[in-house]
């Protein structure tokens, strides 16, 4: 997982309420066991006619939003099933960070596990951001994960909360595997002392 430190990018705003991860990674993508090609998948029945030609009216379809990496959207985003697709989806069209009021506990959970960064900020704040990012070209805020901070160059700054231990495996570049491996020495001292008492006679 690479090291999540700070972030600058375009922000997109999908800014509706109770988006679900059915929305986010429709269920018939769920066929697939890797994590690589979920692009496809992201809001695919709300980007693509059934032919597969784009939307031409969804946002990111429309070129002014392409390469957006900070998507803002509505409270309780990634409600529904627990699919780890939807942060895999998301993860891999290119987004780096969500900002939401809140989130669906679940999704938010799966975030971290991949190195996305979900960020909690009250829904006004949520509101002015959106609203910038629909009125500035290429509006494109800064992340800083060490400082906690979502700010611009137009005057926004706000802090926002973050578990310590999450915070620590996106700076470190942890997830799970990654942390296992840290005691990696120990489970190989484990290892080997257990052949001497599991040998039988």
């Amino acid at each position: 997982m690479k090291k999540f430190i700070s972030h600058s990018g375009k922000a997109v705003a999908i800014y509706q309420p109770n988006i679900d991860t059915d929305q986010i990674a429709p269920k018939k993508f769920l066929l697939w066991i890797q994590r690589a090609g979920f692009a496809e998948a992201l809001f695919a029945e709300r980007r693509f006619e059934p032919d597969g030609t784009p939307k031409s009216d969804f946002i990111l379809n429309q070129p002014r939003y392409e390469g957006s990496s900070i998507l803002l959207t509505g409270k309780n985003f990634g409600c529904g099933s627990s699919r780890e697709h939807a942060p895999w989806a998301l993860e891999d069209f290119g987004f780096k960070v969500i900002i939401a009021s809140s989130f669906a506990d679940i999704f938010y959970n799966n975030c971290f596990k991949i190195g996305l960064l979900p960020i909690v900020l009250d829904e006004e704040k949520v509101a002015e951001l959106v609203k910038k990012s629909e009125t500035l070209e290429d509006y494109s805020p800064t992340i800083n994960l060490e400082h906690q901070t979502v700010s611009d160059e137009h005057g926004f700054s706000s802090n926002f909360q973050i578990d310590e231990f999450r915070k620590f495996c996106l700076i470190n570049g942890l997830d799970d595997i990654g942390l296992t491996l840290q005691s990696e020495a120990k489970i190989t001292e484990f290892e080997k002392s257990r052949l001497n008492w599991t040998v039988v006679v």
